[in-house]
């Protein structure tokens, strides 16, 4: 596994598992986003605050690779790394692997931005100052 900025524990709900008794496909954009939001968090950026403020960080693309599966009661480890993809757009460069064999289960890219007030991208300096460029592709 490689190394992250940021890391989370989670465990597959009964209830995100589908007919076949795998977490269904839209229910890892959840896990993924949680662990955005608490990453945001950790480092000091409140998306409440920034929406009152009218800044408003919005997703604009998202790039999924399933590998494996959970089922139900299955431990999983979300990793997170943000890099700058352009000057107004950043990527959120996420996997999952199932505990505790650290077996692949997914690999995302979530490109984002930040809209001002006037719904036009803008980077605020606090989110600026934690992306590092990053914009090549991922394997």
């Amino acid at each position: 596994m490689e190394t992250y900025a940021f890391s989370c524990e989670l465990d597959v709900r009964d209830y995100e598992c589908d007919m076949q008794g795998i977490v269904n496909n839209g229910v890892y954009q959840n896990y993924l986003e949680h662990v955005r939001h608490l990453y945001l968090k950790e480092v000091g950026i409140d998306f409440a605050e920034y929406t009152r403020n009218g800044i408003n960080l919005v997703v604009v693309r998202a790039e999924l690779d399933y590998k494996s599966s959970l089922t139900s009661g299955d431990r999983f480890l979300v990793g997170l790394n943000l890099v700058r993809q352009s000057k107004l757009r950043f990527a959120f460069l996420q996997d999952i692997f199932r505990l505790p064999d650290e077996k692949p289960v997914m690999s995302a890219r979530v490109i984002g931005t930040a809209l001002n007030a006037r719904g036009r991208p803008q980077i605020p300096p606090a989110m600026d100052a934690l992306l590092v460029y990053g914009g090549a592709s991922r394997a």
